[in-house]
């Protein structure tokens, strides 16, 4: 059991540590959205750059946050009947939920993602529009790797499932 520990507080470590850089680019997306009305309203120029950077930076935080989100719990969920249920039932939910949905999906889309992501780096696709982002081939390189860190928090979440219907879940664990 001791590994299992381990390994789920090494993933969630790995996805707090990404969720604090995701928070600092929040900063900088709120900053760009700002330049560009100011630019848009008081000078009356847009630029496409600008425009683009504003969505690929917002992309990228949902992508890249999505494994600190679920590691905070902050996922959308209609809690009628699970915020009643005891923490061991409510760990089965998880546990059923990660193994018939979040795993499967996530392997889904990392491994369908794979060609459209080599695709754009091999030709190191860009913007289309003038003044555009040259690096769009980085932003989509953000898919698969967003999921890997959602599919290695929903593994987390399984270990401290089992660990909870266990009852071996160590007390300064987070309550699921």
């Amino acid at each position: 059991m001791k590994i299992l520990v381990a390994i789920s507080r090494t993933i969630d470590h790995i996805n707090e540590w990404v969720g604090r850089g995701v928070a600092w680019i929040t900063g900088l997306v709120v900053m760009v959205v700002f330049i560009d009305v100011v630019m848009r309203y008081a000078f009356n120029m847009s630029f496409v750059f600008t425009q683009e950077l504003e969505w690929h930076l917002f992309a990228f935080i949902f992508l890249m946050g999505a494994g600190y989100t679920l590691l905070k719990d902050g996922h959308v969920r209609v809690d009628i009947i699970y915020q009643r249920l005891n923490p061991k039932a409510r760990a089965w939910i998880n546990l059923i939920g990660v193994i018939l949905f979040l795993l499967p999906g996530c392997v889904m889309i990392i491994t369908s993602s794979y060609t459209f992501v080599y695709n754009a780096w091999a030709v190191m696709e860009g913007s289309p529009d003038p003044g555009g982002i040259p690096y769009r081939y980085i932003l989509k390189a953000a898919i698969p790797a967003g999921f890997i860190l959602v599919l290695l928090q929903g593994i987390s979440l399984g270990i401290k499932s089992i660990l909870t219907i266990a009852d071996s879940l160590p007390e300064k664990e987070t309550e699921l």
